[in-house]
């Protein structure tokens, strides 16, 4: 069996491939369909967003699929930038400038109000079946980047547990304790079970 991930973005494949490696299928990418452009988010929140590209690569291959949506939630901004968090500074932001806005934003809040966590829902689609899992974790937002790993918003995310960034973790100890780990862990068991049923 294969399942493909809707979406281009390779770092956030390989984090995926590396949740879900061991589920004992082929997971390929949209790299293998360049035909299925972006998939514009239009949906009101991440749930929605992660099932509209699930849908929308299931319905475009045929194939058993697995969309994702991530939102970072910063409490002294009423919970933004949320699901805005991927085009926060524009539709064709960088990760980086989706940073300094957020810096900027932030630049009179001080330490003890900057708290704020990550979401992820995910979702797999396979025409007859939808399911759905979510993941979040904890943090606060530093003053200025640290550390060289991850990408998106990760340099600013200090989890208090791990005395760190996530961008100073490794992949691997990241993926065990990620918003995306979590949710994509949590559907990896609804898939083992959904799967064992129709055996």
């Amino acid at each position: 069996m294969k399942i493909i991930l809707a979406s281009h973005n390779p770092h956030k494949v390989e984090e995926m491939k590396s949740v879900l490696r061991d589920l004992s299928v082929e997971i390929i990418t949209l790299d293998d369909y360049p035909e299925v452009g972006d998939i514009k988010e239009t949906g009101e929140t991440l749930k929605e967003n992660a099932l509209l590209k699930a849908r929308t690569v299931n319905r475009l291959t045929g194939l058993p699929a697995i969309g994702d949506d991530t939102g970072l939630e910063v409490d002294s901004l009423n919970g933004g930038p949320g699901v805005y968090s991927a085009r926060y500074a524009g539709e064709d932001a960088t990760y980086e400038d989706n940073v300094n806005k957020l810096l900027t934003e932030m630049s009179d809040i001080s330490k003890n109000k900057r708290t704020a966590r990550f979401r992820t829902v995910a979702a797999f689609v396979d025409g007859e079946t939808e399911l759905t899992s979510e993941g979040k974790i904890e943090g606060m937002i530093t003053f200025e980047p640290k550390g060289k790993s991850g990408f998106g918003y990760d340099p600013l995310f200090f989890i208090l547990e791990m005395n760190c960034t996530f961008a100073e973790l490794s992949t691997e100890v990241k993926n065990k304790i990620s918003h995306r780990g979590h949710a994509l862990q949590n559907l990896h068991k609804q898939l083992s079970a959904y799967w064992s049923s129709k055996l």
